[in-house]
């Protein structure tokens, strides 16, 4: 192995040490708010969803937008009940899940960079197929009926 190659080999090691030392959740949350009009051909309250990472030290959020990825720390205390805040403003929220491990792949993926792409991402390797915002909430076992209450 190249020196090169070996930093960059520590490197991801050092991050994944990181991330299983702090503990590292994701909850992902889901929305019925439209930006684009073709939007508005996925179900109503399942179009768009987006991840919220939690730590010892706080939240970050990773939000695919229109054109652009929003990732933010956000100023809230690492004590702080992000789920519940996000399920008071509406919003439908599942977790929290472990991140999984990278799974091998033999050819690299040719799926759109979505909102749900973003989320499975984050799940992991061991993510459930899904296309639509919807389907990952019922895959990730979501219930429709529960009022914002999962």
């Amino acid at each position: 192995m190249t020196g090169q190659a070996q930093a960059i080999s520590t490197r991801r090691l050092v991050h994944r040490r990181a991330t299983d030392e702090a503990g590292q959740t994701v909850w992902i949350a889901f929305g019925g708010v439209a930006d684009q009009p073709w939007l508005h051909l996925l179900r109503p309250g399942f179009r768009h969803c987006f991840a919220a990472l939690g730590d010892e030290a706080g939240w970050t959020v990773a939000e695919p937008l229109s054109g652009r990825l929003l990732v933010a720390r956000l100023p809230v205390p690492g004590g702080f009940d992000l789920p519940s805040f996000y399920r008071r403003a509406g919003l439908r929220v599942l977790g929290p899940f472990t991140p999984g491990e990278p799974l091998p792949q033999r050819l690299p993926s040719i799926a759109p960079f979505t909102c749900v792409a973003l989320c499975r991402a984050l799940l992991g390797g061991g993510a459930p197929a899904a296309w639509t915002p919807f389907q990952l909430f019922r895959a990730l076992g979501g219930k429709e009926k529960e009022n914002n209450h999962i």
